[in-house]
């Protein structure tokens, strides 16, 4: 009788697994929340017309349709905003919302923010390493923003994402001069951190300070 490998094969079976389940998992929240949006939308349609539409309604499928409508959507506020009655348009939406306090704080620092990951910021890289959680180890981190305090010393704001799951993190203001800058691209650094560290160049592209091994005279 064959042995069965019992031990082996459940292990080599979650291996496979894992990289599945977390992609599934990052795949239904970006599903959910954009289906969201438009489901109301598209729940009231199918009870707008219960003859034809009435038949089909299946969660699922109002989900599906839902999340369509979002991205169609998204497509086509992405080319109205290159043109210049888009650019009126989101102006003129704006201006509203420049009336409105607690709305307009929201709206501006997220612009601010989705601005900013589209740029490095002036004197630094996107991609750093900082001293997290403690001064022996290493966190990879997005550079948000470079100021000065008051003293006129150079900070940065750095966002420490968790694994596997880079929507939650830390806010880390860093001195400039402790940052370890690498050359990692923000989709490289994404797919290290969802991948918890699997999936990376090797060598690693950058060098850690003061981890160099001594060696005697």
């Amino acid at each position: 009788m064959r042995p069965l490998y019992v031990q082996r094969y459940l292990l080599t079976g979650l291996l496979t697994f894992i990289p599945i389940w977390l992609t599934w998992i990052v795949f239904k929240s970006i599903f959910s929340l954009l289906s969201q949006f438009n489901l109301p939308w598209v729940s009231a349609l199918f009870e707008a017309f219960p003859d034809t539409l009435g038949r089909l309604h299946q969660e699922w499928l109002m989900s599906l349709l839902a999340f369509i409508v979002t991205v169609v959507a998204l497509y086509v506020t992405g080319f109205a905003a290159n043109r210049v009655v888009g650019q009126r348009l989101i102006g003129a939406f704006e201006r509203v919302i420049e009336r409105i306090p607690v709305a307009h704080s929201i709206y501006g620092g997220t612009k601010k923010l989705m601005a900013m990951l589209q740029n490095k910021p002036s004197g630094t890289q996107r991609v750093v390493l900082i001293d997290f959680p403690s001064p022996e180890l290493k966190s990879i981190g997005f550079v948000t923003r470079v100021f000065r305090d008051a003293s006129g010393t150079e900070l940065a704001a750095v966002y420490v994402p968790t694994t596997p799951n880079p929507t939650g993190g830390y806010l880390e203001i860093v001195p400039l001069e402790r940052l370890v800058a690498t050359d990692w691209s923000v989709d490289q650094a994404m797919a290290f951190i969802l991948s918890a560290g699997a999936v990376g160049p090797d060598p690693l592209p950058f060098e850690l300070r003061g981890t160099r091994p001594s060696h005697p005279d």
